[in-house]
């Protein structure tokens, strides 16, 4: 598999990190890391705030308290430049285009985030792609759409991926399949947050989102 990398961000670092949903606290005092080649599974109950997590990690929410910070060779990074060329986000819907075939939503994406002909075709080769290509996206299956959904990963390489549940629709050989990804990619120096019920086919640690 593919070694290509944008590794602007080789640290994530979460600070004493508070957030909230409406006049609802989430959670308040969250402080981790993760370190270029770590995985991170974030584990809670339902509504403990794992998802609003990633999503503020990736900029989309404000937190209420503490900073989040994102590392390179050079040290402390921008954030606005960090989250726009390096990282994934890839929540729990995947924001696929219906009126699409699966190849022209893969195309766009992968140009619309900076991925190459060559790691498009990477992609597509991982995820056992060539047969829905041509294939209407409102036609595809859940576990089909989640692998095009995670196809952008490949197809636009970026050191930290932020996931929500990422193999919840896929059968045993995808999640395999899958698995051996998010290996290759920790093994190429990237990072990888996700919120989880089951473990990650990786070796994780554990964080837990609303602890006591």
């Amino acid at each position: 598999m593919g070694r290509e990398k944008n590794l602007l961000i080789t640290r994530l670092a979460i600070q004493d990190l508070g957030l909230s949903r409406g006049e609802r606290r989430l959670f308040s005092g969250l402080s981790l890391t993760a370190q270029a080649g770590e995985a991170v599974a974030l584990t809670g109950a339902n509504g403990a705030g794992k998802t609003s997590l990633l999503r503020a990690v990736a900029g989309l929410i404000r937190p209420a308290a503490g900073a989040i910070h994102f590392e390179g060779g050079a040290g402390v990074l921008d954030p606005d430049e960090a989250r726009a060329g390096g990282l994934h986000l890839l929540g729990h819907h995947d924001g696929l285009k219906t009126n699409r075939t699966a190849g022209e939503e893969l195309l766009f994406w992968a140009r619309w985030t900076g991925g190459s002909t060559e790691a498009i075709a990477r992609a597509i080769d991982a995820l056992t792609l060539t047969p829905l290509l041509d294939l209407d996206i409102r036609k595809l299956s859940a576990g089909q759409r989640r692998r095009l959904a995670l196809a952008r990963l490949v197809a636009a390489p970026r050191p930290l991926w932020l996931l929500d549940e990422p193999m919840a629709p896929l059968d045993a050989a995808n999640r395999e399949r899958f698995g051996a990804l998010m290996a290759d990619h920790l093994a190429g120096g990237g990072m990888i947050v996700a919120a989880v019920h089951d473990p990650l086919p990786v070796p994780a640690r554990t964080v837990e989102i609303g602890a006591a």
